[in-house]
Order: C-alpha cells, then sequence, then structure tokens
C-alpha cells in the first residue's frame, strides 16, 4: 500500500528534483554532452570559452529558474528589472558550469556510475530528505527511501537524481583537490588570536579641514581652478543619460478605503468563524501575505518579539482554535487562528487585509490608468503625452536626469522598469504605464545625453569647492605637523590644544582591537596598524584621512593577548578556523577562474533583432537575417 502511494506521488517528488538541480540539466538542449556542441544553432546568446549556448537552451534555464524562484517563494519576477536580474544570475549559473566541466576535462576529474548508484542509496539530496514522502512522524525515514529505490521507483525521478549526482560528484572531487592540503599553522592561529584579542586605548588629536580655516584664508585662481579640473577630469565624466517626461495618476489611499477594507475584514471574520469556512482555503484567496498565503496563513512556528506589538498583543489573548476579530497593525488588519502557546512562543496563521485601493475609488484610478494605457502608452509621436495629459486633466512633468544603469526615482518613490526602457527606445516614443506604489507613471524619452566629460564652465564652482577643501586639507597637515612638534617638545598637551586652537578635537579611544578598531578609526584606515606600532604616550605622524581631516595618534595603554588562554582554545579554533580556510581557497580559485573566462553575450543582440522583426516582418532575403 505505502509503494502504491510512493508511486503515485513520483511525479510530484520527480518535480522537486528537477526544480531544485535544474542546472544539471541546462544544456540538454542545443548542446551534446560534452557541452561542446553548437546545437547547430546560429542564434547563439553566449559563447563561453568557446562553448556555444543558443538562445532557446537560455530560455529553457530561465523559465526552469523561474519556476524555482515560484516554488522557494510562491512568485516569480514580477517587474522586468527583477526578469533581468533572474536571466543573468541564469547566465552566471551557465558559465560556472561550464568553466567547471572544462575544468574536470583538465584535470581528469569523471564520475562512474558506481559512484552515482552508492551516493543515490546512501546521501539523498535535502529535498528528498525534507520530502514528506519519505519522513515517518516528521523525520527522514532511510528505510523508506531504500525502499522506493529498490522498488524501481520512476524512470525519470530516477534520470533526474542521476543528473544530479554527475553534477555534484564532479564538483566535490573539484573542490577535495582544491583545499583537501588547507592546514592553518599554529603561527597563523596565534597571530589570528592577537588580532582579536591584542587592545589598545588611544588619544586622537583631530585638525578639522573644513573648520579649522575660513574660506576666506584660502586663495584659489582661475588657473588653480581650470588645472585641478584638467589633472582629475575623470570624477567629472557623466555616463551616457536620459531626459524624459511624465504624467502621473495617484494610487493614494482615502477614507473609503480604509471603510472598505474594514467591511471586507468584518465579512472575512464572519467566513472562517459563523460560516465555517476553512480558514486556509480564505487565507489562499484574500491574504495581502505573499509569503504566508501560499500556505494557507500559516506563519509556523515563531518566538514572541518577532512580530509588531499589536499583532503579538492579539494573539497573547487567544486560546488553541480561537480566532480573533479584525486586528489592525500598521501592514492593515489581521484575523489571526491561534494553533498553540505557551509563554515564549506560538503557532497560528493569518489572513492580512491591507490598506489598498478599494472599489469605487479603485475603478475610478484603475479607469484613469486605463486611459492613461489606451492613448498614451508605447506611442511614437511625441505628442501623444500630452494628449493624454490634456485628456485627464493632469500636467506634464520633467523627470529627474536618469544615468544609465541607475534606478530612476520621483519624489523618492522609485519606479520600475524605466531604468531598462529609457535606454532600449527612441526619443519621442512613450513608455508602458508603470505601476508604483503611489502612483501610474507614463514616460516619454525627450532625448538622450552621451557619455560625456561635463564641462568646466557648467560646474566651475563646484570644481572651486572641491579644490579649496582639497586646499584646506592641505592646511591641515601643515597645522597639525606643527602641533605634533609642541607635543613631543612637551610644551603643551593634547587637550590644551583643543582649547586653544579652532578646529581641533582630542577623543579618547578604546580599548579596540585590530579586528574591532571602532567607528571613531574607520576614516583612516592605517591608524589601527599606526597605534599598535606606537610605543606607550608616543605620537604619531599626522595621518591624512579619506573625510579630508588630519589625525594625530597616542597610544595610552596597550593589552596584550594570553598565550595560555590560546593554547587552552588552540584546537577548537583550528577545527573553526580549518573549514573558513578550505572555503576561501575554494572561492578564490572559483574567482580566478571566472575572471580569466572569455564570454561573448549576444542576449540583448537577438532580442533586438526578435522585436524588429516583430515590427517591421521579415526582412529581405540574404539581408543576413
Amino acid at each position: 500500500m505505502v509503494m502504491r502511494q510512493m508511486r503515485a506521488s513520483a511525479k510530484w517528488i520527480m518535480g522537486i528534483v528537477m526544480v531544485s538541480f535544474v542546472g544539471w540539466g541546462m544544456f540538454e538542449v542545443g548542446m551534446d554532452i560534452s557541452g561542446r556542441g553548437d546545437g547547430g544553432a546560429t542564434d547563439a546568446a553566449l559563447r563561453i570559452n568557446g562553448v556555444k549556448i543558443d538562445y532557446q537552451t537560455f530560455l529553457f534555464s530561465v523559465r526552469n529558474a523561474q519556476e524555482r524562484q515560484r516554488n522557494q517563494t510562491g512568485t516569480g519576477p514580477v517587474t522586468l528589472e527583477e526578469q533581468r536580474a533572474l536571466e543573468d544570475q541564469v547566465v552566471e549559473e551557465m558559465i560556472q558550469s561550464v568553466i567547471l566541466n572544462q575544468e574536470y576535462e583538465r584535470r581528469g576529474i569523471t564520475v562512474s556510475d558506481a559512484e552515482i548508484r552508492s551516493a543515490a542509496q546512501n546521501s539523498p539530496p535535502p529535498e528528498i530528505t525534507s520530502s514528506p514522502e519519505f519522513q515517518t512522524e516528521g523525520q527522514f525515514d532511510f528505510a523508506k527511501y531504500q525502499r522506493y529505490l529498490s522498488a524501481g521507483s520512476d524512470p525519470q525521478f530516477l534520470a533526474s537524481l542521476e543528473g544530479l549526482y554527475r553534477q555534484e560528484i564532479p564538483r566535490v572531487k573539484l573542490y577535495e583537490q582544491l583545499s583537501g592540503g588547507v592546514y592553518v599553522p599554529d603561527t597563523q592561529l596565534w597571530r589570528m588570536y592577537q588580532d582579536e584579542n591584542d587592545s589598545v586605548k588611544v588619544a586622537v588629536l583631530a585638525v578639522l579641514s573644513r573648520t579649522a580655516f575660513n574660506d576666506g584664508q584660502v586663495e584659489i585662481s582661475d588657473r588653480e581652478v581650470e588645472e585641478y579640473y584638467r589633472s582629475n577630469e575623470e570624477e567629472f565624466q557623466r555616463p551616457l543619460t536620459a531626459h524624459m517626461s511624465y504624467v502621473s495618476i495617484p494610487r493614494v489611499l482615502d477614507a473609503s478605503d480604509s471603510i472598505a477594507t474594514r467591511e471586507l475584514a468584518d465579512r472575512v471574520y464572519e467566513e472562517v468563524t459563523t460560516e465555517g469556512v476553512d480558514f486556509a482555503s480564505v487565507a489562499r484567496r484574500e491574504s495581502a501575505d505573499s509569503t504566508s498565503r501560499v500556505n494557507g496563513g500559516a506563519l509556523g512556528d515563531a518566538e514572541f518579539g518577532r512580530f509588531v506589538p499589536e499583532f503579538e498583543a492579539a494573539a497573547r489573548r487567544l486560546s488553541p482554535g480561537e480566532i480573533s476579530e479584525p486586528v489592525e497593525t500598521q501592514f492593515g488588519l489581521h484575523i489571526i487562528k491561534m494553533d498553540s502557546i505557551d509563554t515564549d512562543s506560538f503557532s497560528a496563521s493569518h489572513i492580512l487585509l491591507a490598506y489598498e485601493l478599494r472599489d469605487e475609488h479603485l475603478a475610478n484610478v484603475e479607469d484613469r490608468a486605463d486611459t492613461l494605457d489606451l492613448f498614451g502608452a508605447e506611442q511614437t509621436e511625441p505628442t501623444a503625452l500630452d494628449a493624454v495629459a490634456a485628456k485627464l486633466g493632469i500636467g506634464v512633468n520633467k523627470a529627474p536626469p536618469l544615468e544609465e544603469k541607475t534606478r530612476l526615482r520621483i519624489d523618492g518613490e522609485r519606479v520600475p522598469d524605466v531604468s531598462i526602457w529609457a535606454f532600449e527606445t527612441d526619443p519621442g516614443e512613450t513608455s508602458l504605464v508603470y505601476e508604483a506604489p503611489l502612483n501610474f507613471y507614463l514616460f516619454r524619452l525627450d532625448s538622450l545625453t552621451e557619455a560625456h566629460t561635463i564641462p568646466l564652465e557648467d560646474i566651475r564652482e563646484t570644481v572651486r569647492a572641491q579644490l579649496l577643501l582639497e586646499r584646506k586639507a592641505e592646511r591641515a597637515m601643515t597645522l597639525a605637523t606643527e602641533i605634533r612638534e609642541r607635543l613631543i617638545a612637551g610644551t603643551t598637551m593634547m587637550t590644551d590644544i583643543a582649547d586653544e586652537v579652532i578646529g581641533v578635537t582630542v577623543d579618547t579611544i578604546g580599548p579596540v582591537t585590530r579586528v574591532e578598531p571602532g567607528i571613531e578609526l574607520r576614516p583612516m584606515p592605517q591608524a589601527i596598524g599606526v597605534a599598535f606600532g606606537l610605543g606607550i604616550d608616543q605620537y604619531s605622524q599626522p595621518i591624512a584621512a579619506t573625510n579630508k581631516n588630519v589625525y594625530i595618534i597616542q597610544t595610552l595603554a596597550r593589552f596584550t593577548s594570553d598565550s595560555t588562554a590560546f593554547l587552552q582554545q588552540l584546537e577548537a579554533q583550528r577545527q573553526s578556523v580549518t573549514p573558513v580556510a578550505r572555503d576561501a581557497r575554494i572561492r578564490m580559485f572559483l574567482t580566478a577562474l571566472r575572471e580569466s573566462a572569455t564570454v561573448i553575450d549576444r542576449r540583448r543582440r537577438i532580442e533586438q533583432i526578435q522585436r524588429e522583426l516583430a515590427e517591421n516582418g521579415p526582412l529581405i532575403p540574404g539581408s543576413g537575417f
């Protein structure tokens, strides 16, 4: 009976393995088993160290990644930006798979059928051990898994497992080769122990460049500004920049939305209490909490202190099996069903009714957004934006200049996807209607400014201000040098100078370690090394910091590590540090392998050709496409 149930569930189990370990098969389409084939395709989306991956293979892998994300988070990519990020992640996985396969071949790393059988029988992957189908009383049942394998299982399930182990076993062998010889000697462990336990207490005198000198004390000529501009021209370079106009339709809540949300919460409460409708099914239908919604509103086991106070206060009043009336928090209205509760933790489910546009207000806003979409979106005539704005009675605004590879924010609100669209369209065209939390937006690309260096005349005062700060920093260094000479001569104390000189401060810091130098020393990374190198009561040379201030350090006290305590924890430290060192060795190798890879990425070019074909139809035979 049990085995029949297992076989009935085999398709579901195989789906887990396929989705979780889709990487093993990402080159099944368009490549031969060695990963060298060109798939007979002329539309190679990627070429990785000479290995071609056609566009259909890329899309196949992206679809699998989307499904994997939906299984893990309950939702796939929502915006184009999220989709592009997922695609880039897939490409990196492809690159790693190719370069690792090539490294296996170079090193002669292989996997035998016997190794695969042994791994399948004795080392089931986490997705199998956590599957309810292979558990007894909530624990993985190894015997049940073995019976399932010995009964023949499902051919596709076994093929999926085989693919997983053909990918993972060579990876393990490579990592063992890379890290097997890693040994952290006692001398290195002692240095690490000292870094964590040696400490110093220091006095820090700071000459604050911005306040120690008035602007009028520093003369700067036009010629000096021009010379500084030429010497630092790279600082004034700007990337490709889009200039856009836009219209927006607010999605701001009003009183009617609050009333409608409350009425909905009351109806839902009646459903799950008076009418006895299944709580989980209502949560899947109504809850705005996307994480718990897929689990029927279940929050799982949680300790008190994890949720907002209003939610926890209501939860504490419930007994197991009881359902709360709607509870208001910053997120909306919650209906809570308590499963179990004790002093420090509880297990519950909830339905969240978020405050959002509803009923007549929602219909009105969506009607206006539909008008925006119908008459203004994806138009090639520049006047379309003005026309739809006039139709809706709203103004046309100028968007902040948008630099390539940055995200657009309007009044603090990030607008999705426009940062991609703006650099893939032509001036005069309008965008799709983009939906942000507070507004619907429609954009027109007015112009593009190519990457360039800003002319000096446009930023002369900015350049002058930067040069002024540099000159103040130079004067601060001169002043700090003079102060140090007085300190060494013993004619004054640090605190006296702070009282005497404007723009000079003195602070006592520590004890601090090399590992935790404290926030005060962060602007000067070399300070901690200087402090440990000084003798007690000695003064450092002036240190120029990244914030343009200049510092003098005096070491007041030093506290050294206890060698006896070190020896007592030596082996525990070695056991803790060795895996980290091995991981670091592997990461360094993989990083170097990735950096040395030759990757040609034609995805965007193929997409551009497809868009052109969709807009213009097939090109003339013989044109190359």
